[in-house]
């Protein structure tokens, strides 16, 4: 594609890939392999409260993308308590001041103080699911809705339809299992809130399911994990549906994840992009990668696409919330310190494998040596002939990481004239129309071969190097013939890349968005403890949106016996084929309870919603 028709093609509808960044490194990562815009923790009050940032790494990683014409999403989305309202307010002035693309936010409570003028996005944490959520919240002044998880093409499609505002959706990465902002499980038990970047993450622990007899229907099992997220295969019916940001999850990830991740969900958008002409790219650069994108051979727990086609069979990870990652194959032959599956494969000496035992507990080995099709672990607790292999840790492809994996480059053309006598100007144009010119006196002799010396002011021109430019063979266009020595030449270029790179980040700096204060109704009008109103600004923003607070939110409650801690769509019966709805006569065993040694929870199935409900007891 040429350079004039990369320009027209920014005019289109663009699409947004939206990866996580724990950290500095992470997001040049992001940005690098691929991203359009990253998301990452602010210094204090993010959902992820161990992946905080100094506001100079935000500020660095801002530069970063901004070259790209990529944007920088910063989460401030946890739930504050009343004397924490002032302070975040000051740290939202200094992302402004960063150059931060836009604010996530959960709490109301920041709407009714004095924000910066800065885009808001509503954070998944807001329980996204409804039209008349995501239309209220669009009324509000939110730029963008991140969607809950939980629902169907058909469910976004109707809210698509009945609102502007951009909607985002979760495509890869670990799956909550409770709606998001609506569990209160952790909060529970040790005030550990999830809505406050503190989540302990009892759901991937173990638990007996039992009945109302006290029979243990199973043992020992996850029963409330899930395996993660993977929309690879389901991207352009989400375009379709309504979708023009794809995010994801990994705040918690390290950069090979990203890196590789980010990659492979940047080939699977642009091989859209390329047979649908009305879509476009948010941001700018072509990433070259060195290496196949797999996200099996990231962290995994296996994958599922959950309710984005409705309701399937096996969405849990029942049996470990570890990962597993790529199968690779059966034990075939077992000895006393080797063993061969039945099937080729590439482990090698590094890698790391795990299997379930005949208990079903989940067991690793770390591989010693791989030869002739044999494969020498350091151990084999509980391996058997006819268990699953898996490989959790790929040696070579994580050592492919310890170098740089990506390069993004910006197209350009360069045109060298001269403007005057003996000084000349070299402008550059990029692929979104951005035009600079930088002039300078240079020493120019008549060549003793002009076609040499021509060919060396192309060639000295072009090269690029290092920067995150690359460019065709330059246009002259002189007077006459010029013999111009290689040093100034290569000066004058390094002036004109650097004053280019400085112009587009410049250019790419956002522009001011006021949120203006509102008052149309909310869709409730009582708001109970799921409304996570904890600060008196939160009530107030509710209050003037026509709803009345009747209990302050569950880190304001102190008794939590008896409440439902959690809302989901999974459903434990279902997964057993034991839907009450095709097979009433289950409904003799409930109720049924989930325990472990420390807690115990009654679940409720509400058929007509199609979720569960967990109380705590």
């Amino acid at each position: 594609m040429c350079l004039k028709q990369m320009i027209m093609q920014r005019n289109n509808f663009p699409l947004e890939l939206l990866a996580p960044a724990k950290d500095l490194a992470c997001g040049i990562a992001a940005i690098n392999h691929g991203a359009d815009a990253v998301y990452i923790g602010a210094p204090n009050f993010g959902a992820r409260k161990s992946a905080a940032n100094t506001m100079a790494d935000i500020e660095k990683l801002v530069h970063h993308a901004h070259l790209y014409k990529a944007k920088v999403y910063v989460a401030l989305n946890t739930l504050l308590f009343d004397h924490e309202i002032p302070g975040a307010i000051n740290m939202a002035w200094e992302l402004h001041r960063a150059g931060a693309d836009a604010l996530i936010i959960q709490d109301y409570g920041l709407m009714e103080a004095r924000l910066p003028p800065i885009a808001i996005h509503a954070s998944t944490q807001m329980d996204n699911r409804t039209p008349e959520k995501v239309h209220f919240l669009k009324e509000t002044g939110f730029e963008q809705v991140v969607l809950a998880r939980e629902l169907s093409l058909e469910q976004i499609a109707a809210i698509s339809a009945q609102t502007n505002v951009k909607l985002e959706f979760f495509v890869h990465g670990a799956l909550c299992v409770s709606y998001s902002g609506q569990c209160y499980m952790s909060q529970s038990i040790n005030k550990r809130s999830a809505n406050r970047g503190e989540c302990g993450q009892p759901c991937r622990l173990k638990y007996n399911l039992t009945d109302a007899q006290g029979k243990t229907l199973m043992r020992d099992k996850h029963l409330l994990s899930l395996k993660d997220f993977n929309l690879s295969d389901r991207l352009e019916a989400l375009i379709d549906a309504g979708i023009s940001s794809f995010k994801i999850e990994g705040r918690l990830k390290d950069k090979d994840y990203v890196a590789n991740v980010t990659a492979y969900y940047r080939s699977k958008l642009d091989a859209i992009l390329a047979k649908r002409p009305e879509l476009s790219r948010l941001s700018t650069g072509r990433s070259s990668i060195d290496f196949k994108p797999d996200p099996q051979k990231s962290f995994n727990r296996d994958f599922t696409t959950y309710f984005i086609d409705g309701r399937q069979k096996e969405i849990w990870s029942v049996d470990t919330p570890k990962a597993t990652g790529e199968k690779m194959g059966k034990v075939m032959m077992l000895e006393k310190n080797r063993f061969k599956l039945d099937r080729n494969h590439d482990i090698v000496n590094g890698d790391g494998l795990c299997y379930f035992d005949r208990k079903n507990q989940l067991k690793g080995l770390k591989v010693n040596k791989s030869e002739d099709g044999y494969i020498y672990p350091l151990n084999m607790d509980g391996l058997y002939a006819g268990a699953t292999i898996f490989r959790n840790y790929n040696h070579q492809f994580n050592s492919l990481f310890k170098k740089e994996t990506a390069q993004r480059r910006i197209a350009i053309e360069m045109v060298f004239e001269e403007s005057d006598d003996k000084v000349f100007c070299l402008t550059i144009t990029d692929e979104d129309g951005l035009s600079t010119k930088t002039s300078a006196p240079l020493s120019a002799d008549e060549p003793k071969n002009a076609e040499m010396a021509l060919d060396q002011i192309r060639k000295q021109l072009a090269k690029t190097g290092n920067t995150p430019f690359e460019t065709t063979m330059p246009v002259l266009d002189m007077r006459n013939d010029w013999f111009i020595p290689a040093g100034e030449l290569n000066a004058l270029r390094r002036e004109a890349l650097e004053k280019h790179q400085e112009e587009r980040i410049n250019r790419n700096r956002p522009k001011d968005v006021v949120t203006a204060p509102t008052t149309h109704p909310y869709p409730a009008k009582t708001i109970f403890k799921q409304g996570n109103a904890i600060n008196q600004w939160a009530v107030k923003f509710f209050e003037r949106h026509g709803s009345e607070v009747k209990e302050l939110g569950f880190e304001r409650q102190m008794n939590y016996n008896g409440e439902v801690v959690m809302t989901t769509k999974h459903c434990i019966l279902n997964e057993q084929d034991k839907c009450l709805k095709l097979n009433p006569a289950f409904k003799k065993q409930l109720p049924l309870f989930i325990e472990n040694e420390k807690d115990r929870y009654e679940l409720q199935f509400d058929c007509k919603a199609c979720e569960m409900k967990v109380i705590r007891r």
